[in-house]
């Protein structure tokens, strides 16, 4: 198997950095408020500032692998709507396919 030649890796790295990857970010109250509804909310962090290092940590990592991590702000109410609406329960899934929705929503705007 022959080795990428160099341009071949600038353009794999380029497509690695190019790479956008949304965040789920709360507030201490919004935190409070969504992990209250949550059907799971075992997956979250026993407390926000526990929750805030985790995500601190995964966006640096993310970062650090080349992708754009960009924090989106999660409003608890335009989640609950938005899972009525789909059909969805508030539940690790359907948060990070609802950030993601909004996300690509927005670049594609």
């Amino acid at each position: 198997m022959r080795k990428p030649s160099l341009l071949e890796r600038l353009r794999a790295k380029k497509r690695t950095q190019a790479m956008i990857v949304g965040v789920t970010w709360y507030t201490d109250e919004t935190w409070s408020q969504v992990k209250a509804a949550a059907a799971d909310p075992e997956c979250f962090e026993k407390s926000f500032p526990d929750w805030e290092a985790m995500a601190v940590s995964a966006r640096r990592e993310l970062q650090r692998s080349g992708a754009r991590a960009l924090e989106f702000h999660i409003i608890p109410q335009e989640l609950f709507d938005w899972c009525v609406l789909n059909s969805k329960t508030n539940n690790a899934e359907s948060r990070a396919e609802f950030v993601s929705e909004k996300l690509t929503a927005a670049h594609n705007a």
